[in-house]
């Protein structure tokens, strides 16, 4: 397999991300992956349930398609829609948040949600998987102030997108969970590809994200030169909120969003800008 993660870039044709001759594509950042994980090709057909020739195409370069990623991501122990969108592939409409409407609530919710004492985080976790799933009423189509560019930084942009979280959202979750402070337009110059994805930048995503941030630098390219501190239960808990409260709707999200800032011991305006400690 290959060797290594390089610097983020962009690039065309099979196996890369942009215009950048030479940037890894999704098959090589895949196959760091395994390494890093010990993995075989082999191994992972068998867990994903797919013939080893076909994982062994996508490592070499072949642009999985929709059933292929389907199966692979629970095998990697990854949510689908954040492969497709790592694949550089269309989401599938089934695969997205419920309501765009509920962006403004899913970015208060975690906002309160990392003021709350563990047992509170746990129990409003613990509210919204009870709340029954609605019905889909219109297609997911965010709104989009700018393009977002197809490389690393524009994918993780639209990891987040599809958490039903706009710029804004990012930029004031981000900002209670992780040492990040950016402002709302610099994340849209981020997933133009326009700012460099710095090791602090992708720790500092993946924690939101729920996924271990080695492996998302693997999966984009970036060099950690360290090894990074585990997440903050905070920031654990928030991004388990933050994927079960896109399946709500808006109006779910609002009550979810009030109870939210009703179990909090101080009033909304006094938010703590990143968590003690980190």
């Amino acid at each position: 397999m290959a060797e290594g993660p390089v610097r983020t870039g962009t690039g065309h044709g099979p196996g890369t991300d942009g215009p950048e001759t030479g940037a890894p594509g999704f098959g090589t950042r895949l196959a760091w992956l395994l390494d890093h994980r010990g993995l075989s090709a082999t191994e992972l057909a068998g867990r994903a349930g797919s013939a080893a020739d076909e994982v062994r195409a996508v490592l070499a370069g072949e642009r999985p398609g929709e059933a292929s990623l389907r199966r692979l991501a629970p095998a990697l122990g990854l949510h689908a829609v954040d492969l497709f969108v790592l694949a550089g592939a269309t989401v599938p409409d089934d695969l997205a948040p419920l309501d765009t409407a509920a962006a403004q609530p899913a970015s208060r919710i975690v906002m309160d949600a990392v003021h709350l004492p563990p047992a509170g985080r746990h129990e409003l976790l613990r509210f919204v998987r009870s709340l029954p799933q609605e019905d889909r009423r219109s297609r997911f189509a965010p709104e989009q102030p700018a393009p977002l560019a197809d490389g690393p930084g524009g994918r993780l942009i639209r990891m987040f997108r599809y958490r039903n979280l706009n710029w804004s959202g990012l930029a004031h979750a981000l900002a209670v969970v992780t040492p990040t402070y950016l402002s709302a337009p610099t994340y849209g110059v981020i997933g133009a590809g326009g700012k460099e994805l710095t090791p602090r930048l992708v720790t500092d995503f993946a924690a939101l994200l729920g996924i271990d941030a080695r492996e998302l630098a693997l999966l984009t390219g970036v060099v950690l030169p360290e090894t990074p501190q585990p997440a903050a239960p905070e920031a654990v808990d928030a991004a388990a909120l933050l994927w079960e409260v896109r399946r709500l709707s808006a109006a779910q999200a609002r009550n979810v969003a009030g109870l939210a800032n009703s179990m909090r011991a101080e009033p909304r305006s006094e938010y703590r800008v990143n968590l003690p400690g980190r």
